[in-house]
């Protein structure tokens, strides 16, 4: 596609990305920076463009994306020692690092056996505590199914822990 595409169907999308961006991100320089990379990869994919049912749905797919993958890695930058797992520098054993170190290994390969969709709600409630409106409206789904995606997310959690604990008990 020629420079006149892109400047005739991609440039008038930019404030659309911007307010949709901000949206999400909450941050006018951050949502910025969004819109921009969205750019780059639109432009840098305009081979493929004849592909697209629609460059605009393309493109607030792309801004939605970025924009949650940016909220994730902020989250996980500003993320605090949850309540409960305090501790002072210096005064865990090698073996209570080690349970520790096992323990979250063993939650992350339960959380991996859910459907992405359940396991990235469930991850972004319990693990980067969004609220359950903050994950609507960043995924752009009703606040109904992501209640039930985490209940049912957290049910098949229990199930699996609960097995696994009964096993060699019988």
């Amino acid at each position: 596609m020629s420079l006149q595409t892109f400047t005739n169907e991609v440039l008038p999308l930019k404030d659309k990305l911007y307010r949709f961006a901000l949206r999400i991100l909450r941050d006018s320089q951050e949502a910025e920076d969004v819109v921009q990379d969205i750019m780059i990869k639109v432009w840098d994919k305009r081979e493929e463009w004849k592909n697209w049912s629609s460059i605009e749905a393309m493109c607030m797919t792309m801004t939605r994306n970025l924009a949650i993958d940016r909220t994730r890695s902020k989250h996980k930058r500003l993320a605090e020692i949850p309540e409960g797992f305090d501790v002072v520098e210096g005064s865990a054993s090698p073996e209570q690092t080690a349970s520790s170190k096992d323990m979250m290994n063993y939650i992350k390969n339960i959380m991996d056996q859910l459907p992405e969709k359940q396991k990235s709600i469930l991850q972004l409630r319990d693990i980067e505590g969004y609220t359950y409106q903050e994950i609507a409206d960043l995924l752009d789904i009703p606040l109904s199914q992501v209640k039930v995606n985490v209940h049912r997310a957290r049910l098949f959690m229990k199930k699996e822990i609960l097995k696994s604990s009964e096993y060699g008990r019988k």
